[in-house]
C-alpha cells in the first residue's frame, strides 16, 4: 500500500479560453472571458500521485485535511477514481485552485491558488495518530504539496521521522521550507518544487551545475536522492548509487495542453516503477514519460500506459558516474 499525504488539498477547476486579454486600457473597464470548456477534479500533489498510482493498479490511501462541501466533493472524486481516503475533517472549506488555459499558449497557464483553510491546533495531534497507524503498513509514504495554514513549517520532517521509525521510505514532493526543513530527517527522495523561486533552500538552482551542487548538498544531509526539474522537458537526478542522471524529453513545448499535474505524474510514474523493481534512474525515465504524456492531454493526468510508453521513448538518459 502507498500512503500519500496532502495536507492542503484542493478542488482543481480548469477553464479553457480562446485568449487572455490581461491589459486593461480604461478605468473601470470590465473584461468578460467566456470559457469554451471546463473541468473539476480533486487535486493537490499527493492526491494527484495517488490517482495516478491507483489507475496503474496500485493500492493507495490518501490522507490530509478536508473541510465543508468542497471537501466532500474532493473525497467523492477520489473514491470514484479508486483511491481510499483517510482524511481528518476540520472546520471551514477545502480550498479551490483555478487554472486558466489560453488556446495555443497552454504552456503559459494562469494559476490562481487559494491559501487554504487553517488547521486548528487541536487537529494536529489527531492527524499524527492517524498517520502513525497508516504509515506502519505502507511500502512508501509520499508527502506532497504546500503546507496548510496553521501547520508548523517542519511538519513534513515530523512525518518523515514517524515513517522512518517503521522503516518506511518517504518521498517529499513540495517546495520552500516544507521540503528543506524535512532534509535532516533523511527522506528517501526529495522532489523540490522550484516553480515560484529558482532555489532549493539557500541554494540557487538556475543552472545545471547549481542543481547538481544542490542535489549533492541534500545527499550530504542524508537524503537518499534528489530530483529537480530544471526545464519543462528536462530533469536532473542525483543519487549516491547512480551518480547524476540527466533526463531529457525530445518534444516541443507547443505540444503541451495542460502542465498542471505533470510533475505529479512524474513522481507517480517513478514510484510505480520502483515498486516493479526498476533502478532509480530508469524509474525516473518512466516518470518523465508519464509527465510528458500528461502535459500533452487536457486532462490533468494521462493514465493511458500505451501513451506513457510512447512518450517514454522520447526520453533520453545520460548517466554520469561519480559526479
Amino acid at each position: 500500500m502507498i500512503l500519500t499525504v496532502t495536507v492542503n488539498p484542493t478542488l482543481d477547476k480548469f477553464y479553457w479560453v480562446e485568449e487572455l486579454p490581461l491589459r486593461l486600457e480604461e478605468p473601470e473597464e470590465t473584461v468578460l472571458i467566456r470559457s469554451e470548456k471546463s473541468s473539476t477534479s480533486a487535486g493537490g500533489k499527493g492526491i494527484n500521485v495517488a490517482v495516478f498510482l491507483a489507475a496503474q493498479g496500485v493500492e493507495t490511501v490518501a490522507m490530509g485535511f478536508l473541510g465543508g462541501h468542497t471537501g466532500q466533493i474532493v473525497l467523492q472524486d477520489l473514491l470514484a477514481r479508486g483511491v481510499s481516503g483517510n482524511f481528518l475533517w476540520i472546520p471551514g472549506e477545502t480550498r479551490v485552485n483555478v487554472t486558466v488555459l489560453a488556446r495555443g499558449k497552454e504552456y503559459h497557464p494562469l494559476l490562481i491558488h487559494e491559501a487554504g483553510t487553517p488547521v486548528p491546533p487541536s487537529a494536529i495531534p489527531l492527524f499524527l495518530k492517524k498517520f502513525e497507524r497508516m504509515a506502519r503498513d505502507a511500502e512508501y509514504v509520499v508527502l506532497g504539496g504546500a503546507l496548510a495554514p496553521g501547520l508548523p513549517v517542519d511538519f513534513y520532517r515530523i512525518l518523515v521521522e514517524k515513517a522512518s521509525a517503521y522503516g518506511v521510505p518517504t518521498i517529499v514532493h513540495a517546495g520552500g521550507e516544507a521540503v528543506t526543513r524535512a532534509l535532516p530527517a533523511r527522506p528517501f527522495l526529495v522532489k523540490p518544487d522550484v516553480r515560484e523561486e529558482l532555489s532549493f533552500g539557500d541554494m540557487p538552482v538556475r543552472t545545471t551545475e547549481e542543481i547538481i551542487q544542490a542535489g549533492r548538498r541534500a545527499l550530504e544531509l542524508g537524503v537518499g536522492a534528489c530530483l529537480v526539474s530544471h526545464r519543462l522537458t528536462g530533469d536532473v537526478l542525483v543519487s549516491p548509487e547512480e551518480g547524476v542522471c540527466f533526463l531529457e524529453a525530445d518534444v516541443p513545448v507547443t505540444e503541451f495542453r495542460n502542465l498542471v499535474g505533470s510533475d505529479d505524474a512524474l513522481v507517480g510514474g517513478l514510484l510505480g516503477r520502483l515498486l516493479a523493481g526498476d533502478s532509480l534512474c530508469q524509474a525516473a525515465r518512466y516518470g518523465m514519460g508519464a509527465a510528458v504524456a500528461s502535459a500533452k492531454v487536457e486532462e490533468k493526468l494521462c493514465l493511458d500506459p500505451e501513451a506513457i510508453a510512447r512518450e517514454m521513448a522520447t526520453v533520453s538518459v545520460r548517466q554520469v558516474e561519480g559526479r
